[in-house]
């Protein structure tokens, strides 16, 4: 008898039975076995959790969807005003970037002034130091002491001119160290 309810709610449930045959079903399966009916509680009270668990998942998932939605447009209105504020602070160093930038033209432009004054001075020197060592000058004793001093004259010129070359370049270099600082 077993055998065959069980193959007619097999049958039945593979049919797909609408709800109000379910009734008619349990109503023939209570009539062989009542005591399935605590089974059958137990099977309602464990789908009506079921619902109420799957109800609850919902709500907690529509709850967690708002408020990413919501944390995604705080954290791009924080990134807009973090890029804001960066770009404001970045502008406030302008004034000292420009001032560093103007101050390295200005050694670079001097340097490259005292280095043509060096080496034409260099030139000078290497032809008075030439003329000096010429057998074939024809100096006078006068000129030739002349010529000396003047090719020492243009020796401590020199060193000052090198000496003066080196103090602008660790001025450029002491700028643009500076600079490099300051960059953001």
């Amino acid at each position: 008898m077993r055998i065959l309810l069980s193959a007619t709610l097999l049958a039945t449930w593979i049919a797909g039975c609408a709800p109000a045959n379910r009734e008619k079903l349990v109503q023939e399966v209570l009539q062989t076995d009542p005591r399935f009916a605590e089974v059958l509680e137990r099977h309602r009270e464990l789908a009506s959790r079921i619902e109420t668990y799957k109800r609850e998942f919902a709500l907690k998932r529509s709850t967690v969807e708002q408020k990413i939605a919501e944390m995604r447009k705080d954290l791009g209105a924080a990134a807009a005003s973090v890029r804001q504020k960066t770009a404001d602070a970045r502008k406030r160093l302008e004034p000292d970037r420009q001032r560093l930038k103007l101050a390295i033209a200005v050694a670079n432009e001097e340097l490259r002034a005292k280095g043509a004054q060096r080496a034409s001075l260099g030139r000078t020197m290497a032809r008075v130091k030439k003329a000096l060592a010429s057998p074939n000058a024809a100096w006078s004793d006068d000129e030739r002491a002349r010529q000396d001093a003047h090719a020492k004259e243009m020796l401590a010129d020199a060193t000052r001119l090198d000496r003066e070359m080196e103090t602008i370049q660790a001025h450029l270099r002491l700028l643009k160290t500076k600079l490099l600082l300051i960059q953001l």
